[in-house]
């Protein structure tokens, strides 16, 4: 009742299209995620984001749930989940991609997000890839952790690198801090934006050696086809 009044007093908006939330709606009105813009790369074998990584790191697949345009829709969630305190969104994306996942039969048995470096977690208080792996295996049923790998150094944002410049700044900055705990497991790497690669790629190669199956995943991707 005072959750109501509140809400006609200060209406909750839409991320996607900034209008007022309805009872039982939370972050996105349900035309806008209707109309959100899936790769359903997971359903297609040799897909964009997989070739992204042919001939550069062994894995067993790579997919996407949204695809990424400047100015459009998932640029709205993905700015909001990482500068608008609201990793609730994050989950949220997580949750809806692990249906879509289970559907596909897709079920890892570990979840791992790309870690942030401790001074910039600080900063912004929680890990945006954290929120989306822990939304997906919420739904999945399966294991996350937030502790098994770790950023030892600090690097400079990528946006606006070149594809070298990316995986140079990435470059040996991630160590599996408890292997036994991912030896011979299926694992979901995820991240938040997959354009390049080279961060994620950068994280996997400190995986590889633990485990056979290793798959890769992301909110959102930006293939040039």
């Amino acid at each position: 009742m005072l959750q109501s009044f509140i809400d006609l007093l200060f209406p909750q908006l839409c991320i996607g299209c900034n209008q007022s939330l309805v009872f039982g709606e939370k972050h996105l009105c349900t035309d806008c995620i209707l109309h959100l813009p899936e790769t359903n790369y997971h359903l297609q074998v040799n897909n964009p984001v997989e070739k992204i990584f042919w001939g550069r790191i062994p894995i067993v697949s790579a997919y996407s749930f949204l695809s990424f345009k400047k100015q459009g829709i998932v640029q709205r969630l993905l700015h909001d989940l990482k500068y608008g305190n609201n990793p609730e969104v994050g989950e949220l994306l997580g949750m809806m991609y692990a249906q879509r996942l289970a559907t596909a039969g897709i079920f890892p048995e570990i979840v791992l997000a790309v870690p942030l470096h401790p001074k910039k977690l600080k900063l912004r208080g929680y890990n945006q890839s954290e929120c989306f792996a822990k939304g997906i295996s919420s739904v999945l049923g399966c294991k996350h952790s937030d502790h098994i790998i770790i950023r030892k150094r600090a690097t400079e944002t990528q946006t606006r690198k070149s594809r070298f410049a990316r995986w140079e700044n990435v470059g040996r900055v991630f160590e599996v801090k408890k292997p036994e705990l991912v030896f011979n497991k299926k694992i979901l790497l995820v991240d938040d934006v997959i354009t390049t690669g080279a961060t994620i790629e950068a994280c996997a190669q400190t995986i590889i050696p633990f485990t056979n199956s290793l798959s890769i995943g992301s909110i959102a991707c930006v293939v040039y086809q």
